[in-house]
C-alpha cells in the first residue's frame, strides 16, 4: 500500500487485481493535455500584447474616454525631460569679462581711420560724393552724405576737437562689457549721451557717428562653460512621476491626445505595443513552472492523476475557459476586472474533482488575472482569495444550499478584501469603496450561478458523478433499492448497516463518506436476483447450498457480482457505483465452498480448478471500495459469531482486516496502515452498539457451531 489521495471518484483501469503502473500512453496523454494547457493560458496572457489597447497618436481625437483600470505611479520621461529642459533654460549664457584689447584693438583702429579721413579732407580737388565713396570704402564707416559733408566743412582744431572726443567717447563704451547682439545695439544707442554735451549738436552727431562703427562685442560668450552649467542644471533634476488613481480621467473623447496622455496610456497597457518575444518567451517559461509546479502538487495528493484523462481534460477545459473570460473582461476595465469569477471555477472544480484540483486552479487563474491587470496585487489576491475560499467551502457538496453558503462565505471574503486594499490607499474614496463592495458582492453571485450551472452541465458531459446525483441515488424510493427491499429484505438491511460501517469509517480517514454509503447501499443488488442462495435471506435451519454441489453453489454465489453489474447498467448506475459492485470481494475465495470441493476431490482423487471459486475482482481501486469490503466481511463475519464483548469484537475485526491484508486485496488502494487501524476503530464502536451483551433468560436457547465454519459460511454470503 502506498499513502495517496483519499478523496478519489473515477473508476480505476485495473484487470489484474495488482497496482496500476503509469504507462507510457498515460503518460503521452497528459502531457499533451499539459502542454495543451501551457500553450492555451500562454496565448490568453500573450494575446494583450498583440492585439489589446487603442491606436492612438499625438494630437489625435480620442475616440472614447479612457480611464486608468488601477492605481499607478509611474516614472514620467515626458515630465521629467520637460523638467529637466527647463532647468536648463534657466541658466543664463556665460560670457567672458570685457577684454581690454578689444579696446585697444578699436582705438587703434579708429586713429587710422581718423587720419585717413583727414587726408580725404586735404585733397582739395574731390568731391563731395567722391569723399562720401572713400570714406564708406571703410568696413566700419557708413556714415551719411550729410555728415561727410559736415565732416570735410570743420576746420582744423575743430576737426581735431572731434576726433579727440570720438576716442575718448570709443574708449568709454568699450570699457563696459559689450555681448553680440541688442548689448551693441544698446551700447550705440547710449552713444550720444556719452558726447560732451558742451560740444555743439554738428559736431556731437559726427563724434556718435563715427565712433558707432568701432564699437565691437569685447564680451565672448563661453559655450562651454554655459553647456556645463546647463548639463549640470539637468542632471540636478530627479525623475518625474506622476500618479492617476483608479478610474481617473486621463483623456476624454473628443479630446486632443496630448504627448503625457499617450505616455500614461502606454504606462497602463492601455495602447497596442510592438510584440517583443522575450516577453512572450518569458510568459511561456512562468507558465510552465506554475503547470508542473501544480502538476506535482496534485501528483503527491493523487496516485492516479496521470491515467485519468477525463479528469485531467475537465481541468483544463475549464481553466481555459475562464482564462478567456479573464482576457476579455480584466483588461481596460477597471470595474469589471472586480466581477471576474474565480470562485465559479473554484466552486465548480471543487464540486467535481476536489478541492486540491480547484486551488490548483485558483493559483493558475490568479495568477493569470494579475498579469492581465498589469500586475495588480489587489486583483491578484482578490482572486487568490475568493478563489480559495470557495474551493474550501464546496468541498462537500451534498445539498444544493452548499453553493449557496459557499457564495455567501467568497462575498464576505471578496468584501472583506476590497475594504483592505482601499484602506491602504492614498486617499480613500467612501464612492470607489461602495462600488467595489457592490461588485465583490455580485461577483459572489455570477460565481455561485456559474458553479452550479456548471457543476450540471460538465458533470454530465464528463461523466462526473456529482455528490447531489449520489444523494438522489440514496434515495430508498430508487427502483433498484425499493425492489431489494421487497425481493432481499435481509439483504437490505444487511446493506443499511454495512452502509453505516462504510460511512463513518470514510468520515474518520477524510475519504468519501457518502460516496461510501450509497456503494454500499447498492453493492449486493445483485442477490436480488436469487435472494434465497444468500445466508441473510435464509430461514434458520434452511440452508438451500446443502442440496447443490461445491461449483453450483460457488458459481451461485459469485454470480451476485456479474448480476448486480448487470442490473446497474439496466438502471443506469453511474461508473463509479458499478466499481463498488464489481470489487467489492476484490478477487477473494468462496472459502467454505472451495473445502467442500477440496473434501469431495480428495475422496475421488481429482484435483480442484481454484479460479473456479474466486470472484472475478478487480480488486479495489479506491479507498472507499476497500472500506466497502472490509465492512462486508467485518460485518458477515460478526452476524455468524454473534460477538458479546468489546475485545471478541475487536479481535474478529482484527482478523478480517489483517486477512483481506494478507491475501493482497488492498494493494491497490490508496489506504495506509493507520488507516486500517483508524477503519478498526470505527467498526469496533458500531459493532459494540449491535452486539452489546444481553441479558440471558432461561427460556432463550442459541444454537452454537464452530466459529470457523461461521465464518466461512459468512464470506460465502
Amino acid at each position: 500500500m502506498t499513502p495517496g489521495n483519499r478523496n478519489t471518484r473515477e473508476e480505476a483501469h485495473e484487470d489484474d487485481g495488482t497496482p496500476q503502473t503509469q504507462d507510457w500512453l498515460d503518460i503521452a496523454a497528459s502531457a499533451l493535455l499539459g502542454l495543451a494547457l501551457i500553450a492555451g493560458v500562454s496565448a490568453v496572457l500573450a494575446l494583450p500584447m498583440l492585439s489589446r489597447g487603442m491606436n492612438l497618436e499625438t494630437a489625435e481625437i480620442s475616440p472614447r474616454t479612457l480611464r486608468a483600470p488601477r492605481e499607478i505611479t509611474y516614472d514620467s520621461e515626458i515630465r521629467t525631460e520637460r523638467a529637466r529642459q527647463q532647468a536648463a533654460n534657466a541658466v543664463s549664457r556665460i560670457y567672458e569679462p570685457a577684454d581690454p584689447k578689444v579696446a585697444q584693438r578699436q582705438i587703434r583702429r579708429a586713429v587710422v581711420v581718423l587720419d585717413y579721413i583727414e587726408t580725404i579732407r586735404h585733397d582739395p580737388y574731390a568731391s563731395l560724393e567722391q569723399r562720401t565713396a572713400w570714406i564708406n570704402q571703410v568696413p566700419e564707416l557708413n556714415l551719411p552724405t550729410t555728415v561727410v559733408s559736415k565732416t570735410m566743412t570743420l576746420d582744423a582744431q575743430t576737426w581735431q576737437v572731434v576726433s579727440t572726443h570720438t576716442l575718448s567717447v570709443l574708449s568709454e563704451v568699450l570699457r563696459q562689457p559689450i555681448r553680440e547682439g541688442l548689448d551693441i545695439i544698446e551700447a550705440r544707442r547710449r552713444l550720444p549721451n556719452m558726447v560732451d554735451p558742451t560740444l555743439p549738436e554738428a559736431e556731437a552727431t559726427i563724434v556718435s557717428a563715427q565712433a558707432s562703427g568701432f564699437v565691437k562685442p569685447n564680451s565672448l560668450f563661453n559655450a562651454e562653460r554655459t553647456e556645463a552649467e546647463r548639463t549640470a542644471a539637468r542632471e540636478a533634476v530627479p525623475v518625474q512621476t506622476h500618479s492617476y488613481e483608479k478610474d481617473e480621467v486621463i483623456v476624454r473623447e473628443g479630446e486632443r491626445v496630448k504627448p503625457e496622455q499617450l505616455e500614461a496610456l502606454r504606462a497602463l497597457g492601455l495602447l497596442k505595443q510592438q510584440i517583443r518575444w522575450d516577453d512572450i518567451v518569458g510568459i511561456t517559461l512562468l507558465i510552465i513552472i506554475v503547470v508542473v509546479a501544480v502538476g506535482f502538487y496534485l501528483q503527491h495528493l493523487t496516485s492516479d492523476l496521470w491515467s485519468n484523462q477525463r479528469r485531467q481534460v475537465l481541468i483544463v477545459v475549464v481553466t481555459l475557459a475562464f482564462a478567456l473570460i479573464a482576457e476579455v473582461m480584466i483588461p481596460g476595465h477597471a470595474l469589471l476586472a472586480y466581477l471576474f469569477p474565480t470562485a465559479g471555477a473554484a466552486m465548480l472544480l471543487a464540486a467535481l474533482l476536489g478541492s486540491h484540483f480547484a486551488l490548483s486552479v485558483t493559483i493558475l487563474l490568479s495568477i493569470t488575472v494579475g498579469f492581465l491587470a498589469g500586475g495588480s496585487l489587489e486583483l491578484t489576491v482578490y482572486a487568490l482569495i475568493a478563489g480559495t475560499v470557495a474551493a474550501l467551502a464546496t468541498w462537500r457538496v451534498e445539498r444544493l444550499n452548499a453553493f449557496l453558503w459557499a457564495g455567501l462565505f467568497v462575498a464576505i471574503a471578496n468584501t472583506a478584501t476590497v475594504i483592505a486594499f482601499e484602506l491602504q490607499s492614498i486617499d480613500p474614496s467612501p464612492r470607489s469603496l461602495m462600488i467595489q463592495t457592490s461588485l465583490a458582492i455580485a461577483n459572489a453571485g455570477v460565481s455561485t450561478t456559474l458553479a452550479i450551472a456548471g457543476f450540471y452541465a460538465l458533470g454530465t458531459l464528463f461523466g462526473m458523478t456529482t455528490s447531489l446525483q449520489l444523494m438522489d441515488l440514496a434515495r430508498p424510493t430508487h427502483p433498484l433499492l425499493h425492489q431489494l427491499q421487497l425481493k432481499a429484505p435481509g439483504t437490505y438491511h444487511h446493506s443499511l448497516l454495512i452502509s453505516n460501517m462504510a460511512e463513518q469509517a470514510a468520515q474518520r480517514i477524510g475519504a468519501d463518506a457518502l460516496l461510501a454509503r450509497v456503494g454500499a447501499y447498492y453493492h449486493d443488488i445483485g442477490k436480488m436476483l436469487r435472494p434465497y442462495f444468500f445466508v441473510e435471506n435464509q430461514v434458520e435451519g434452511a440452508n438451500v447450498h446443502d442440496r447443490l454441489d461445491p461449483e453450483t453453489s460457488a458459481q451461485i454465489i459469485i454470480s451476485h457480482v456479474t448480476d448486480g453489474l448487470e442490473l446497474a447498467e439496466k438502471y443506469g448506475l453511474p461508473p463509479i457505483l458499478r466499481d463498488f459492485i464489481a470489487q467489492h470481494h476484490g478477487t477473494t475465495q468462496v472459502s467454505y465452498f472451495y473445502r467442500q470441493a477440496c473434501q469431495v476431490c480428495d475422496e475421488e482423487d481429482d484435483d480442484v480448478d481454484e479460479e473456479i471459486f474466486r470472484y472475478p475482482g478487480p480488486r479495489p481501486q479506491t479507498p472507499e471500495a476497500a472500506i466497502l469490503m472490509l465492512a462486508d466481511g467485518v460485518e458477515a463475519t460478526a452476524r455468524a459469531n454473534r460477538p458479546s464483548t468489546t475485545d471478541e469484537i475487536d479481535a474478529l475485526i482484527r482478523n478480517a482486516i489483517n486477512r483481506r491484508l494478507t491475501e493482497g486485496q488492498l494493494d491497490a488502494c490508496d489506504l495506509t496502515l493507520r488507516d486500517l487501524d483508524q477503519i478498526r476503530e470505527s467498526f469496533v464502536r458500531i459493532l459494540k452498539g449491535i452486539y452489546h451483551p444481553r441479558i440471558k433468560y432461561p427460556e432463550e436457547a442459541r444454537p452454537v457451531q464452530a466459529m470457523a465454519e461461521r465464518e466461512v459460511i459468512a464470506e460465502a454470503g
